[in-house]
């Protein structure tokens, strides 16, 4: 079989461990690939395969037509024969098709499995799981698990993409990784990626669901690429990180009540002596004044000597977390440009706490996925200090 594979999934066709957790958005061609696998497996030798999902009510359900015109697309039908609800080899490879809910003891009983491929694994049950990872035990057998993420505690995602595990080779594939990413399917990417970041990070980029009434910008957010016009006044934040936090500086600048980000800068464990050079990657970031977090006094002197003489600390304050929000709230549109990943990513995971007993969104913003957002903060604290009526003095300081 000759076999056109993304080079993300070639370590499927040479792992030997027994898990096989391939996960990631649309487009990126996981079950295809999984497919072509199991068929030239089936080919190789006699196998008895389990292609199977939580809920499987007729064999429509299940990836039998996926692997039935794989066979046909690979001219394989001179060996495999396609049958209602089988497929079989003509060395006696066997493709059986189960579902794995209220079907405990179909899948205890099923016996001599070889390879099982769990697809849509993000919606397996704990108690599915746990029927049908010891039924598989056949020597060195494999479990291969396909899906995009949902949510964070579904079990497949607990229990093998979150834990480091040594039996298990774990693949993170999206559309990018995808050479042969269908044509009619890269529109559909693009609008969802300007129009509706959640759903574009979810359905694209494989990423676990945020609850949107949680989300501290949701809606007011969206992904462009677009060019700083003339003349436009740029406004600089910074943040440092201490041990595993990153340090970073991001660029901004509004335009008829719009907020726009256009760059940013990421660095971790990034030294004292580094952070200019660091910093030098946002344009015009020397010349420009630059608000940066004020608990880090020593840092902000070092910058001043080293090329950033208009750096200043931030005021902060009682509240000036909230307020902040608040006033990156009242904009029209937060415009973020593609090339700031960083900022996109914590845009979506920037979140209010959950109150553990209701399940309901708080009002009190969570600590966590905020270095850029805190940046950005500081980037427009005197806009939004002049704004309230604290007229300050920026030059001359």
């Amino acid at each position: 079989m000759n076999l056109e594979i993304p080079e993300k999934l070639i370590p499927l066709f040479q792992t030997d461990k027994r898990y096989i957790d391939i996960y990631g958005g649309r487009g990126s061609a996981k079950s295809w690939t999984v497919a072509d696998f199991l068929l030239a497996k089936g080919k190789e030798r006699k196998r008895r395969i389990l292609c199977s999902r939580e809920i499987q009510n007729s064999i429509r359900d299940s990836v039998h037509k996926l692997l039935s015109d794989k066979i046909l697309n690979h001219k394989l039908d001179y060996f495999y024969n396609i049958q209602k609800d089988r497929i079989i080899g003509k060395n006696e490879t066997e493709f059986i098709f189960k579902g794995l809910h209220h079907n405990e003891q179909d899948i205890k009983s099923t016996e001599g499995i070889d390879i099982a491929w769990v697809e849509e694994a993000h919606s397996v049950s704990r108690k599915s799981l746990e029927t049908l990872t010891p039924t598989i035990r056949n020597d060195n057998s494999q479990i291969i698990f396909t899906y995009n993420p949902t949510n964070m505690d579904d079990p497949i995602h607990v229990d093998y993409t979150l834990t480091e595990r040594n039996d298990t080779l774990k693949i993170n594939i999206n559309y990018n990784d995808n050479p042969w990413f269908p044509q009619v399917l890269k529109a559909e990417m693009e609008y969802d990626r300007g129009n509706d970041p959640d759903k574009y990070a979810h359905k694209w980029l494989g990423q676990c669901i945020q609850h949107s009434d949680a989300q501290i910008y949701y809606g007011k957010w969206k992904i462009e690429d677009f060019e700083a016009p003339e003349g436009i006044q740029f406004y600089y934040g910074a943040d440092f990180g201490f041990s595993q936090d990153p340090s970073c500086l991001l660029r901004c600048y509004i335009k008829n009540n719009c907020l726009y980000i256009d760059y940013e800068v990421v660095g971790y464990g990034t030294d004292i002596d580094k952070l200019p050079e660091l910093f030098s990657h946002v344009p015009l970031a020397k010349v420009n004044y630059i608000t940066a977090d004020s608990s880090r006094p020593e840092t902000i002197n070092y910058l001043r000597r080293n090329g950033y003489p208009k750096i200043k600390s931030s005021v902060k304050g009682t509240g000036s977390i909230e307020e902040g929000i608040s006033h990156i709230r009242s904009f029209e549109k937060i415009v973020i440009h593609s090339r700031c990943k960083n900022v996109i990513d914590e845009m979506r995971l920037y979140c209010y706490k959950v109150d553990r007993l209701t399940g309901l969104a708080t009002t009190v913003p969570d600590d966590k996925h905020n270095h850029l957002q805190d940046s950005l903060r500081y980037a427009l604290e005197d806009i939004m200090r002049n704004k309230q009526g604290n007229k300050i003095i920026v030059q001359g300081w």
